[in-house]
């Protein structure tokens, strides 16, 4: 369960860094579209090249809900592979299981797509799998334990409970929602992934360290 104070830091950090990332946050900011704190009406001086890199690279972090370590692994594989590296991190990120699950309509929010994934309620081809981290391949389908479909956020979401909260479904994913089944179809493009992110910072954020 999301505490109160968690909800709130993620209000805030929404707020500093220009994009909601959570349901709660994207109405807080509906209604109060500046920074927090009691300077956030006011135009702020122009931030150095290092300060706009960093808050790109933050807000990539913090839409996919995972811990630097985990950031900097995936950018040095999206380094090494064929093609450019900023599209290459977004469509290894969006390719981990918490994030398709979160795609898929079978959570509201990352943070509770990561707990059902961790609590062992998401099949991987008919296997479960804990780890928010794995990395779902094409053809591989997603599925909610049988056992676990009666449990009410499950029943929400095979009612299509998250559909006002959640962007439309990429075309990467094919999605039977009320059997609550999910297939990556083909490897996400940047294009299609729903992040809101400056790709090119954050890979020269990561160059130049």
């Amino acid at each position: 369960m999301v505490t109160k104070s968690q909800d709130r830091r993620k209000v805030r950090l929404s707020r500093a860094l220009g994009v909601a990332l959570t349901p709660k946050a994207a109405r807080y900011m509906e209604k109060r579209p500046y920074g927090p704190g009691q300077h956030g009406r006011t135009k702020r001086k122009a931030d150095s090249d290092y300060a706009v890199r960093l808050r790109e690279k933050q807000r990539l972090r913090e839409q996919y809900g995972i811990r630097e370590k985990q950031l900097r692994i995936a950018f040095n594989e999206a380094n090494r592979a064929e093609g450019l590296t900023g599209e290459n991190l977004v469509e290894l990120l969006e390719m981990r299981l918490d994030a398709l699950v979160l795609r898929s309509g079978f959570a509201r929010t990352t943070a509770q797509a990561r707990q059902f994934v961790v609590h062992r309620h998401i099949l991987v081809d008919g296997k479960i799998v804990d780890r928010p981290s794995f990395r779902v391949k094409p053809g591989q389908t997603i599925e909610v334990k049988a056992k676990s479909e009666g449990l009410e956020p499950f029943q929400v979401a095979a009612a299509g409970g998250h559909a006002e909260v959640l962007p439309a479904v990429p075309s990467y994913l094919e999605v039977s929602l009320g059997k609550l089944q999910s297939k990556l179809v083909a490897r996400p493009k940047r294009a299609e992934v729903p992040v809101t992110c400056e790709v090119q910072l954050v890979v020269e954020y990561y160059a130049a360290r």
